[in-house]
């Protein structure tokens, strides 16, 4: 398995590091850092703080995702996702929630709210055309095999 280094650092006293949950978990959960408890009420959005700035390897990137056990049992998103972190930000990780269930959610300090995935990222060149390459499918459909 390939590992890289990536530096973080505490911003608050009391902060919970991220860490992976299993063995072989692809994303490390992210915990709140709050000082008292935040109401997420249904259709509300909200920026928990993680209390970590990390500083991610170029030509790598930090995907926010949502846990989907939230997601599941209580209809908690995360409206941006996945949020990107660029290797060049340095500044507090926060997680944009939504509430998208029926009941208002409870964000506790430590609670676990997201997943932190780190992939590499593929700079390009782009180069501007007249025509593109045809192919079997072209512009048919919409989506994953087009059935709008």
């Amino acid at each position: 398995m390939d590992r890289i280094r990536i530096k973080l650092k505490k911003l608050k006293q009391g902060t919970r590091l991220p860490r992976y949950m299993s063995e072989h978990a692809s994303g490390m959960d992210l915990f709140a850092h709050l000082t008292e408890a935040v109401v997420i009420n249904p259709g509300e959005r909200r920026l928990i703080p993680t209390g970590i700035a990390v500083a991610i390897p170029e030509c790598y990137e930090g995907q926010i995702r949502p846990r989907s056990g939230l997601a599941m049992t209580d209809g908690i998103g995360i409206v941006n996702s996945p949020g990107t972190i660029d290797s060049d930000y340095r500044g507090e990780i926060k997680v944009i929630l939504i509430n998208l269930g029926r009941e208002p959610f409870v964000v506790k300090a430590g609670s676990r709210i997201a997943q932190l995935v780190i992939t590499p990222v593929v700079r390009v060149d782009l180069e501007e055309v007249e025509e593109l390459p045809e192919t079997l499918r072209s512009g048919s459909g919409f989506g994953h095999t087009g059935t709008l």
